[in-house]
Formats: structure tokens, C-alpha cells, sequence
């Protein structure tokens, strides 16, 4: 089994579920006690976070790069960075390694076409929702993702940030997301796209086919494992 580094603490809730889903998924295709043969830098999100906020992406593409080589120096023969919006910085995080980075988005791809979408409801922070960098990649791949309107993709901020990242799930903020769906007209599947969505969501909520990316991209982080 090949060693897989793992970024996260972005937050550090959905960090959990990255780390109880490849464990899963290695115990499912292996048997018995086998598990995840996994490096992780957890972040203090608190100062990523602020970065974020106040646009230095720059500054925060360092701090993942600097964790990302000490991964690679540890034995790490790929990196994941387990957060949808900070993929923003996955080419100053490739640039800083010499193994390869997992990227979020190509595995959120082939998981819609899998499925049979090409056009989802992109659902995610404010920052992968309006930003270039993640439905470019998706449209390269023929995937033209939808987003919420300008109202919606605030309060889902507000939501991730405010209430996922911080443990918290109300039912109310549930139902809030649940219109936002079917507000999304013509959508043929949607994207959990940001890696605490899931925590709100089961795919049992929604009536089309559902990408939880945080799934999809552990599951890509085990293909490559056990390649």
C-alpha cells in the first residue's frame, strides 16, 4: 500500500470524516484489519480562515505548501488537500512537491459523469462557488456546474462557515439548503462542494443523483494507495 498525505483541518470536522472514510473504504476492498496507510498536517483553520477572508491566498498557499513538503519528506507519495476552496492554491502546493496532488475537483468530475450529470447545483462556500478555479477545472472536463443565486450562496456561507466548521447542525439550516435545491431549476445532480456539506446532507435528502466530494475524493485517495 502506497502512503497518502492528508491536509486538513479545514476544517477539522470534515477532517474526521476524511480519515473514517478511507479507513472504511481500505477495510471494504481489503479485509479483515486492514486500514489507511495515511500522514496528516491538521491546520489551525482559525488563521487559514482569516486569510481567506481578507483575499491573502498567497500567504495561505504557503502554510499549505510548507505542510505539504514536510508530508512529502515524511514518506507522503501524494497529497490531498481535504477542502474544496483551498484547492484554490493546489498549483503553489503542486509547485512546492515532487509527488503528485489529488485533486478534489478532477474526482468531483468523473463522479457527475458517472452518474449520468453534466450540468449540478454547485453547493459550497461563497469563495468555490464564485471563484474561477473549481468550475473552470470542472468545465474542462465537460461538467458546467450551476450555482445557488447571490442570496443563497451567502447564507450557505454563512451556514459552512458559521455553524459546519464549527460542529454545529441545525435542522433549520437543513431545510434552508433543502429549498435552495429545489430552487435550482434545471440541475441534473448536485455537488456537496464544499467538505462539511455532507455533514448537513444524506444523498437520502435529495431527489437527484448527489457528489459528496469529500467521499469522492477519499475514494480517490484510496484508489491511489492501493494502485
Amino acid at each position: 500500500m502506497r502512503t497518502v498525505g492528508l491536509l486538513g483541518g479545514m476544517s477539522a470536522e470534515s477532517t474526521t470524516y476524511y480519515y473514517q472514510a478511507m479507513n472504511r473504504l481500505v477495510r471494504e476492498r481489503l479485509g479483515g484489519l486492514h486500514s489507511m496507510q495515511l500522514l496528516m498536517w491538521s491546520v489551525d483553520f482559525a488563521p487559514i480562515a482569516k486569510m481567506q477572508a481578507d483575499g491573502d491566498w498567497a500567504g495561505a498557499g504557503a502554510v499549505l505548501a510548507r505542510a505539504a513538503a514536510r508530508l512529502e519528506g515524511a514518506g507522503a507519495e501524494a497529497i490531498m488537500i481535504g477542502a474544496n476552496t483551498m484547492h484554490i492554491v493546489a498549483d503553489q502546493v503542486q509547485a512546492a512537491i515532487s509527488v503528485p496532488l489529488i485533486h478534489i475537483a478532477d474526482a468531483t468530475a468523473d463522479a457527475v459523469k458517472a452518474r449520468g450529470g453534466s450540468r449540478p447545483l454547485l453547493l459550497a462556500t461563497r469563495f468555490t462557488m464564485e471563484k474561477a478555479f473549481y468550475r473552470d477545472r470542472l468545465a474542462a472536463q465537460g461538467v458546467e456546474a450551476q450555482v445557488p443565486d447571490q442570496a443563497d450562496r451567502d447564507r450557505l456561507h454563512a451556514i459552512i462557515y458559521d455553524e459546519l466548521c464549527q460542529g454545529v447542525v441545525s435542522p433549520a439550516s437543513k431545510a434552508e439548503v433543502l429549498a435552495m435545491i429545489a430552487r435550482a431549476g434545471d440541475a441534473d445532480s448536485v455537488i456537496f462542494g464544499c467538505t462539511e456539506v455532507g455533514l448537513l446532507l444524506s444523498p437520502l435528502d435529495v431527489a437527484a443523483p448527489v457528489i459528496d466530494t469529500a467521499l469522492v475524493h477519499a475514494e480517490a485517495g484510496v484508489r491511489f494507495a492501493l494502485s
